[in-house]
């Protein structure tokens, strides 16, 4: 790998992938001042149900998604490896490629992160890399304090990334406004034929109807209306 400067890490199933993952890749990016951020789908997600797309067009919809964003891009590290998509393993597979953990900043939604200690790895996970846990709608980034208070005192917020001069690896709170949107949701809309424009970009909308992905055997299709 021959990123340079400050990467952010945000993974994901992407099945498919909505303008509420990139809200949060934006919100982090800004907070933390990163200088890319990478878009990375999982091959096979530990905690839930196998993807009902394959990895091909989960990777095809997030370089599109990508395409035309500031400083975002897809990239394939976990589709290479077989098996479960640990973030502990992803995270040691930067570093070995010669990348320092303090230039690297792993982003989660707060949903996500508030199951921390269900990750494989943990606590040490988080000696990996920073940290960036956005909000997200009906998971506000503050309540962490509260839930997870033996990680507290690691926790800071975005607006003091420039005043914290030593550099332990951090767990930043992004508390910023992002699109309810899910994956689950899209999909369902799309079995019913309902219309998923302003949920995903367009250019992975119309790779969705072009590829008629999740559309159920009942369903005529995608409305464009709307």
């Amino acid at each position: 790998m021959s990123l340079q400067g400050r990467i952010g890490i945000l993974g994901g199933t992407f099945d498919p992938i909505h303008h509420g993952h990139l809200d949060v890749a934006d919100a982090a990016r800004r907070a933390c001042n990163l200088d890319t951020v990478l878009l990375v789908p999982t091959r096979v997600p530990p905690h839930r149900r196998p993807p009902f797309a394959s990895e091909y067009h989960r990777f095809a919809m997030t370089a599109l998604a990508s395409a035309n964003q500031e400083k975002l891009i897809a990239c394939d590290i976990e589709l290479q490896v077989a098996g479960p998509s640990f973030t502990s393993v992803t995270l040691d597979r930067f570093t070995q490629a010669g990348m320092n953990p303090d230039k690297l900043f792993f982003i989660a939604g707060a949903d996500a992160f508030a199951d921390i200690a269900s990750w494989r790895d943990y606590p040490t996970v988080l000696d990996r890399s920073h940290f960036v846990v956005v909000s997200r709608f009906g998971y506000p980034v503050e309540a962490l304090r509260g839930s997870l208070p033996e990680l507290s005192l690691r926790m800071y917020e975005s607006s003091e990334h420039q005043a914290v001069s030593q550099s332990p690896l951090a767990i930043w709170l992004v508390d910023a406004q992002t699109r309810n949107i899910s994956s689950s949701n899209v999909r369902q809309r799309i079995t019913e034929g309902r219309s998923i424009k302003h949920l995903v970009p367009d250019t992975v909308r119309h790779y969705i109807l072009k590829h008629s992905l999740y559309v159920s055997k009942t369903a005529s299709g995608i409305s464009e209306r709307g």
